[in-house]
């Protein structure tokens, strides 16, 4: 039975049962900022089992993609040795929010795993909470003659945290049979593969009180969770995660580009095919490499799988190309990869050149650091440490290149240096607020806000809530507030727009909106404040919005559509938005490309905008469901989730065509004019471009024409003649300074002291305001009249001393140059470096430069 089979024949089952079917939420929580990665089905329902949040359904089933690489609950390192480890995985759930509890909840898993699959209930035996009689008894009722251990550990106790809901739990096991090592769960011989969990039942029958005490919850709820490869691996047969249909077509490409297959290959197999799915689908999901956070925890997955490419003998990039075979893998289960496809290549392809030009720079380091260490020896931990944490190499990397040196590393110190740095950079959350729980409250009591601004600017609504200082109240007579009406024209942020500013007025009171923001993804709230009278619950209020920010923000967000059409057209459909900013004054956009964009480029960029905005092309936005959206072509934010019903805006004919809620232009020659201020580098393959249009673009024009102006009369040449003209004047500036210089060497060299000791000439020059070039190309005079001998040059600036020793080649037996620059710099407080030949530093004490002089002739 194919995994592609279990999944739909499970969310049929639980269809059938009256479960809502939801899509699985992305990688990247969207209500949790605590949480680093969805790693459980139940994520996306928190708030609901918390009671902060209702939907309109009681029970629910999912496949939810799931990723357990960092945080609280890491599986990374486990990954390649056990059967059963992955650090992404997929979860089938079924969860009931206050209807169904125990009985129906057993009897739906048995009958699922019993008659839908065909499981033998003779290899199946449960686990419960060893007080839980209730789970027991029904257990006894549903499967007469099971096997039930009871379990008196957390195992078999599931708590949300520290207070909270909480319950025991009742899990399935499947027993792989006499040929597999290993004891039954809860018995002395307990380990092993032998009997593997396939399905937890989690009873949410308490909340867990801050003095311990557990109290029945008013609404009993279930969280399950079923493992996908586990159940593919019982139904085809395989004792071995990674040996079902998910893995085979990855497993036969590595194999191919490898050119192996032995069985102490396999844990790299392994590695390597469960981490290109957690890297594909963190990137369809919008995170990228980086040094913090997600983007580091990608990172460390895309470095382990390329150091298990090296073991196997793989010595260039080829995550890359091995993602394509995931994707055909999973790209109908999940069509976000199929969309990200060309995306989800560049993004590793320019990681694993990155990564094999570090590993090059790293192996120096570390063949340096083990200079002097003899055989036996070990590497200093610290040192280990930085290769991993500079380098990327892991551990057992330079335990593995040190191994034919026989040289050892200090584990023990490696590991104080990694625990350091893991209390530096432990995850504390995303950084986004998490929302109040007022406002979850009044979700409860309010009606969704019905948003008119799509078709007007202003309107006459009621005022249902306002919240000051996080509390629901029915008056504001003073200082700042939210206020939430029935309906408002008022656009909340979202999506990268700002929201919207304006005014609110009732027959008692007058507001100043600053802000407008959306709450539980229903509630609409009017950021105000209040500059006259007072408001009050219930009163009629008349709603204006600030028509003309509004047309400069629609202006800018339809301008950031077609900046990405165009981008995609230049560049390819590799390039995706990764994130958005606009306002009134500019807009950003920040979007996947490997490399900086020329002048040359952004200059096309600019020119395509700017002849769609001149076509005045119309601008036609519509609801339609999001199958039928996606089918026609229309392009939606990676990791974003969506409802059954979405918004699309089309420019012209198809010249730009996404998903999108936000407000905009009715036609491209309202934008007026489009112009880039800046691109650059955010992150490991995304760019980031600001620009502005309309009004700030007319504004931008002026300056640029005054400064031209300003240009041309200082330079007493026409407009059109500044630049060969700056270039003349630069040219002859060039002379000058090449004069200067050419002046400033013979000075020197006209005051240079030559004296002779043991031997030896020694040249000494001192100088003023000489730069580093100046220095050497001093050095270098002097060496052209006298390749023997040591040069000693001593250069004051305003606030240091610069000093240059370089030593002739048939001295250098007998002088080090940097040996001579430390005994000049110890009288200067200074520092710096250099070899035999040629060494350079500087230092604070301009008193003291005589005596740094005297002794390095002194030293020779």
């Amino acid at each position: 039975m194919l995994t592609s089979d279990i999944r739909r024949d499970f969310l049929k089952f639980f269809r059938n049962c009256g479960h809502e079917l939801l899509e699985s939420s992305p990688i990247v929580p969207q209500n949790d900022p605590s949480l680093l990665f969805v790693n459980a089905g139940m994520v996306q329902f928190k708030n609901v089992f918390l009671g902060l949040e209702t939907r309109r359904y009681k029970r629910a089933a999912t496949v939810q993609k799931c990723i357990r690489a960092g945080g609280k609950h890491n599986d990374l390192d486990q990954v390649g040795f056990t059967a059963r480890h992955h650090t992404f995985f997929e979860m089938l759930g079924n969860f009931s929010f206050g209807d169904y509890f125990k009985e129906e909840a057993i009897n739906f898993a048995w009958h699922f795993l019993t008659r839908e699959l065909g499981l033998s209930p003779h290899k199946l035996l449960v686990t419960i909470f060893h007080t839980d009689k209730e789970a027991e008894l029904i257990w006894k009722k549903v499967a007469p003659g099971i096997a039930i251990i009871p379990i008196a550990t957390a195992d078999n106790f599931w708590s949300m945290g520290e207070v909270g809901p909480c319950g025991p739990c009742s899990e399935i096991f499947y027993d792989l049979g006499d040929g597999v090592a290993g004891g039954m769960p809860g018995t002395p011989d307990e380990g092993g593969d032998r009997y593997m969990e396939i399905w937890n039942i989690v009873f949410m029958q308490f909340e867990q009180q801050k003095n311990g005490e557990k109290i029945p919850l008013e609404k009993q709820s279930i969280d399950t969770g079923i493992g996908l490869e586990r159940i593919a691996s019982v139904m085809q047969g395989k004792k071995d995660n990674y040996l079902i249909d998910l893995f085979g077509n990855i497993i036969d490409r590595i194999k191919t580009i490898s050119a192996t297959n032995h069985e102490n290959t396999y844990p790299s197999y392994k590695v390597i095919a469960d981490h290109i799915r957690s890297i594909s689908f963190l990137i369809a999901d919008g995170v990228f490499p980086s040094n913090e956070g997600r983007g580091y925890v990608l990172r460390r997955i895309l470095r382990r799988a390329m150091r298990h490419g090296s073991l196997i003998h793989i010595k260039k990039p080829f995550l890359f190309g091995l993602s394509d075979a995931l994707v055909d893998t999973m790209k109908d289960a999940y069509p976000e990869l199929g969309k990200a496809r060309a995306v989800i290549a560049s993004t590793i392809l320019k990681e694993e050149e990155n990564f094999l030009e570090t590993l090059e720079r790293g192996l120096k380091i570390l063949q340096a650091d083990i200079k002097g260490i003899p055989s036996g020896g070990v590497l200093n931990g610290e040192k280990a440490f930085k290769l991993y944490d500079t380098y990327g190499f892991p551990l057992d990397l330079t335990q593995d290149i040190l191994k034919s040196e026989h040289i050892g590393v200090d584990t023990a110190g490696f590991e104080k240096a990694l625990q350091e740095q893991q209390s530096r950079s432990k995850w504390t959350g995303s950084g986004e607020t998490k929302e109040e729980k007022i406002w979850h409250t009044l979700r409860e009591k309010l009606e969704p806000t019905e948003f008119c601004g799509y078709e007007k600017i202003e309107d006459r609504s009621d005022i249902v809530a306002i919240v000051q200082n996080n509390a629901d109240v029915s008056l504001l007579s003073a200082g700042k507030a939210f206020l939430v009406t029935k309906a408002t024209p008022f656009y909340a942020e979202c999506g990268g727009q700002c929201g919207d500013a304006g005014f609110l007025k009732t027959s008692s009171g007058v507001c100043k909106v600053v802000n407008t923001l959306k709450f539980c993804d229903a509630i609409i709230a009017h950021e105000v404040e209040l500059i006259s009278g007072s408001l009050k619950i219930r009163d009629e209020a008349h709603l204006k919005v600030d028509c003309l920010r509004r047309q400069k923000i629609a202006a800018n967000h339809t301008a950031t559509h077609l900046l990405q059409a165009a981008l995609r057209l230049i560049f390819g459909e590799h390039v995706v938005q990764r994130g958005s900013s606009l306002n009134e004054n500019r807009l950003r956009l920040d979007f996947s490309h490997s490399s900086a964009i020329s002048t040359k480029d952004l200059l096309r960029i600019e020119r395509i905008v700017n002849e769609w905005i001149l076509q005045n092309l119309p601008v036609t936005c519509s609801v339609t469901s999001k199958n039928e959206a996606i089918s026609a072509g229309a392009m939606a934010l990676f990791g974003e989730k969506y409802g059954d019903f979405v918004r699309t805006v089309r420019v012209g004919g198809g010249e730009s065509f996404e998903l999108c809620g936000g407000t905009h232009v009715s036609s491209t020659g309202k934008i007026g004019i489009f112009k880039i201020l800046s691109e650059a580098s955010i992150g490991s393959g995304i760019r980031r471009i600001e620009a502005i249009t309309e009004k700030k673009a007319l504004e931008y024009f002026e300056e640029i024409e005054k400064l031209l102006d300003q240009l041309s009369e200082k330079l007493k040449c026409a407009k059109s003649e500044i630049a060969p003209k700056i270039d003349d004047v630069l040219l002859k500036l060039k002379q000058k300074n090449q004069e200067v210089a050419v002046y400033k060497q013979k000075s020197a060299l006209e005051k240079m002291q030559t004296t002779r000791k043991n031997d030896v000439n020694i040249y000494s020059l001192m100088t003023s305001n000489f730069n580093t070039e100046e220095l050497r190309s001093l050095n270098d005079a002097v060496r052209s009249q006298s390749p023997s001998g040591i040069v000693i040059i001593l250069n004051q600036s305003e606030d240091k001393v610069s000093l240059l020793v370089s030593v002739g080649k048939d001295l250098q037996n007998r002088y080090k140059a940097g040996e001579i620059l430390k005994i000049g710099l110890g009288p200067l407080n200074g520092s710096g470096g250099g070899n035999i030949a040629l060494a350079h530093g500087g230092g604070t004490e301009k008193s003291r430069i005589s005596e740094a002089l005297e002794c390095m002739r002194n030293a020779i």
